[in-house]
């Protein structure tokens, strides 16, 4: 799954480079969510969205988006949250940040216990977010995270081929698919 998030383009910009993401991502068979912007996914056709608490009505999303695309919800480290998101029809639930995240260093943190706090409440997939790295994603699916969602992991790294088959290779481990 890749995610387009760019905060500071405008959008002409979002628009052409979500046009080109949405594109690759049709010919790599990856599934394309659109961060924070409803309208921006569907008019890209993407396979969904993912909202913040911030980002809008996650039930008229859900609405607006229909049934047969994706929803994510970013739920920090709230669990009531995580139920309003559940109640309005999202598909996975978010947490995070779980580490010390560079993209977003003053983001709320999120204990590794939610994670089976949220296992016994949802029986949605469970994805975290925030710092999460090679070295320490085994943790957040020993909690109980169904998926990691990462940036610098990937896009910082000397090989960033190498470090995006690795977490490919932790899934696989993890028994899950890609």
């Amino acid at each position: 799954m890749v995610q387009y998030r760019n905060k500071t383009a405008g959008p002409e910009l979002r628009l052409e480079q979500g046009r080109a993401l949405a594109a690759l991502c049709r010919v790599a068979g990856a599934v394309f969510i659109v961060n924070d912007d409803v309208a921006l996914a569907l008019k890209l056709g993407a396979d969904g969205a993912h909202l913040g608490a911030a980002d809008g009505d996650l039930g008229e999303a859900r609405r607006r988006l229909g049934l047969d695309k994706l929803l994510g919800a970013s739920c920090y480290n709230r669990i009531e949250l995580a139920e309003a998101a559940a109640q309005a029809g999202v598909n996975y639930l978010a947490f995070g940040s779980v580490f010390s995240s560079g993209t977003k260093p003053g983001a709320v943190r999120a204990p590794l216990a939610i994670f089976a706090e949220a296992r016994r409440s949802f029986a949605l997939p469970l994805v975290a977010i925030g710092g999460i790295t090679l070295q320490n994603a085994s943790q957040v699916f020993a909690a109980g995270a169904d998926a990691v969602a990462v940036i610098s992991a990937v896009f910082d790294a000397a090989d960033i081929a190498e470090h995006a088959a690795g977490f490919i290779r932790l899934y696989q481990q993890q028994g899950m698919q890609q």
